[in-house]
């Protein structure tokens, strides 16, 4: 007598019906291959990059901080750097250079105070940032290339300004007469939290000297190292500080940063 499991079983019968779709990628999720580069947030810094556009949204410069790895890790926000900008041929058209000054206390003494040498063409000195002496607020002069004082700029504690756009007046010597603004824009919660990119907004005569717009442009750069680069950022690679100057003719202009 021959066993059930010793019978041979024919095989099911083939499906005829429709076929089943392949298996798709849900959830918009990247998918990353064997060998692929996935990318990590980092705990070092890294340089930091800005775009330069006009009141219309149009690209004029790119600025991007030229560093070693031990400055950038060692000194954080009080680093020198040179930040040098290019124009849309990839030329460079400035040079910006700060030397390392050590901050001690939240009020600055003498030899803390910070200096920031303007460029242009790279090579050719025509004017300089330098912070004046005062107990809470951050004080500016704005000199040329023989260092004679040219306009004063000035803000508000920026410790004491949260949540709210911050505005640096630029004014003439006399104190009286305000030339131009260059103003920090609150970006939210969201993006503040979450982000170290900033956007300035900076406005002038249309009149005013070249190289006096030059070096105004370079104060926005000084301020953002200042006051807005936090400690310890990470992944400032993928920071692009947008900078916007407008032109301003009995008004002012508004602007971007990415």
């Amino acid at each position: 007598m021959e066993s059930m499991d010793s019978k041979s079983v024919p095989p099911p019968p083939a499906y005829s019906g429709p076929g089943y779709p392949a298996a798709q990628a849900q959830y918009g999720f990247p998918q990353y291959m064997p060998g692929s580069a996935i990318p990590v947030i980092s705990g070092f810094e890294t340089c930091n990059r800005y775009e330069v556009k006009n009141s219309l949204g149009q690209m004029m410069y790119f600025a991007a901080e030229e560093n070693d790895d031990f400055t950038l890790n060692m000194y954080g926000p009080l680093r020198s750097f040179t930040i040098k900008l290019f124009d849309s041929r990839s030329q460079p058209v400035m040079q910006l250079s700060r030397a390392f000054h050590c901050s001690i206390c939240c009020c600055p003494c003498v030899c803390c105070l910070q200096e920031l040498e303007v460029q242009a063409p790279p090579g050719t000195v025509i004017g300089y940032v330098k912070q004046k002496w005062h107990p809470c607020l951050p004080k500016f002069v704005i000199q040329n290339e023989a260092r004679e004082d040219v306009l004063k700029m000035a803000g508000p504690c920026v410790p004491c300004r949260c949540f709210e756009n911050i505005h640096f007046e630029v004014k003439a010597l006399d104190g009286k007469s305000t030339v131009g603004t260059i103003s920090r824009q609150w970006g939210g919660f969201a993006r503040e939290a979450a982000t170290d990119a900033s956007i300035f907004g900076i406005n002038f005569p249309m009149d005013l000297d070249i190289k006096t717009k030059a070096i105004v442009i370079g104060a926005c750069f000084l301020l953002d190292f200042m006051f807005f680069e936090r400690k310890g950022n990470r992944n400032r690679r993928g920071r692009t500080t947008g900078l916007h100057g407008a032109h301003r003719h009995r008004g002012a202009h508004r602007r971007h940063r990415h």
